[in-house]
């Protein structure tokens, strides 16, 4: 890569000693590729970024863990989506391989989004080649980078928590096409029904902000996708569990800028992160590897 190519993504490795935790923010880079060629003006664009999760979680190498962050935005390639989750009208010809769009794709948000907002990105279809291209570009390394850092911290501490950081809209539910009895939480947990995380994990995270005062929901309406389906594994001390804030507790929506509230929401993830730390420390598995 070039000086003048912006980076894709940043690792950044624990500045003291490491925990068996991996942290990433897949959806909030804010650098727009050139070759991003989209109709829809910056302002509309935005509402796809979950803007400064990478931020609200930047304590996290300074209390051992590990935190990859991706600087593209997810509306250009969403890394939280399966290699076979593209839209084939999107396309000007065939894929070379078999496609199996899902639900986020009839929304508008596979691997390739198709709108933001209900507006559409494109004015004509997308080559094969420059899909291709972005996939090779972006998501084979990002992935690469991830997968490399849990498989090496699982083989020092034989047990690896994977936390996978998100933000959600006000209005979530609408975008999905759900109807709620409730409002939105402050804080979606999403285990995929408690597949891909150890319970005792979960419970510790929801406890430490219910205590803060936040509104705790598990699985409604995020579930988590394709990022802690793969890493989730349970059986194998493969713990992954996705974490959505709702964006007005710490950010304007409209403007993208941090709220008045920002630093209280830093510091209370950053207490919790502490609370992570003494709990993996102290977890069986780690011991029983170590001795």
């Amino acid at each position: 890569m070039s000086p003048q190519t912006p980076a894709l993504f940043t690792l950044h490795q624990p500045s003291v000693p490491q925990l068996p935790l991996v942290c990433d923010s897949p959806h909030s880079g804010t650098t727009y590729p050139a070759d991003f060629q989209t109709v829809l003006p910056l302002s509309e664009l935005r509402a796809a970024e979950d803007t400064h999760v990478e931020a609200l979680w930047g304590a996290a190498p300074a209390l051992g863990a590990t935190l990859l962050e991706a600087h593209f935005p997810r509306s250009y390639l969403d890394l939280n989506r399966s290699l076979d989750d593209i839209d084939p009208a999107l396309l000007d010809g065939p894929w070379p391989a078999p496609l199996s769009p899902g639900e986020k794709t009839r929304l508008g948000s596979g691997l390739i989004w198709r709108s933001v907002k209900g507006l559409p990105l494109y004015d004509r279809p997308l080559s094969v080649a420059e899909v291709q291209a972005r996939i090779e570009r972006c998501y084979r390394p990002y992935h690469a980078a991830l997968s490399d850092a849990v498989a090496q911290t699982q083989a020092r501490f034989g047990a690896v928590w994977h936390l996978n950081l998100h933000s959600m809209p006000n209005n979530a539910y609408e975008r999905l096409q759900i109807k709620s009895p409730h409002p939105l939480a402050d804080f979606v947990l999403g285990d995929r029904d408690g597949s891909t995380c150890e319970p005792a994990f979960v419970a510790l995270v929801e406890a430490h902000l219910r205590a803060k005062g936040y509104t705790v929901a598990r699985n409604d309406p995020y579930k988590g996708v394709a990022l802690i389906a793969r890493i989730g594994q349970p059986a194998l001390n493969r713990h992954s569990l996705q974490i959505e804030i709702r964006r007005p507790i710490y950010m304007d929506e409209q403007t993208r800028e941090r709220s008045a509230d920002f630093g209280t929401v830093q510091r209370d993830i950053t207490e919790l992160l502490q609370a992570i730390a003494g709990y993996l420390r102290a977890h069986p598995a780690l011991r029983a590897e170590q001795d």
